[in-house]
């Protein structure tokens, strides 16, 4: 039984600035046992730091062009309950699109919800995100062309295939 005096546990922060600091007082420490090694790591680090600078910089610069041309309502008419096929194509190639954690998506998911989109396409663009972009290259090299083509084939057509049946489902609920 909790007790007024009982303080409840207080979450770790864990932000940027203490991993920046962990890092240089890493940098430093090997500097002092290894100073070559820790030179040449550095200038490494620093290296690929300024190798993916461009790469970091367009996907800012996409994400801010998205969040300026693409609301919420916007994306609900899109998705609305008189979407019709190009509802369903933009809830499978937005999953495929779509990186990083599901729990993240949730929020975003559960807001055009309230804004009355089909709970189908929702469905779709979830299962839809198991096509990643970046792996289809590497599976193409393990196995091959013709398995990653039906494999994505696949995926969609179980997307859609469960985006209507829970389309269906909805609809008898009604």
């Amino acid at each position: 039984m909790k007790t007024k005096t009982e303080n409840p546990p207080q979450k770790l922060k864990f932000n940027g600035r203490y991993f920046f600091l962990l890092v240089l007082i890493g940098y430093v420490l090997l500097y002092s046992v290894y100073p070559d090694k820790t030179l040449t790591a550095l200038a490494k680090s620093l290296s690929t730091m300024l190798h993916l600078l461009p790469v970091f910089l367009v996907v800012i610069a996409l994400m801010a062009l998205f969040s300026a041309l693409m609301s919420a309502k916007r994306i609900a008419k899109l998705l609305g309950r008189q979407s019709s096929i190009k509802g369903w194509a933009i809830a499978v190639v937005g999953g495929i699109l779509s990186h990083g954690s599901s729990f993240i998506w949730y929020q975003m998911l559960a807001n055009l919800r309230e804004q009355n989109v089909r709970d189908g396409l929702l469905v779709t663009f979830l299962y839809a995100r198991a096509i990643k972009l970046p792996w289809l290259p590497l599976m193409v090299s393990y196995f091959g062309y013709a398995f990653t083509i039906l494999l994505v084939i696949y995926i969609i057509s179980g997307a859609l295939v469960q985006g209507m049946i829970i389309e269906r489902m909805s609809l008898n609920k009604s």
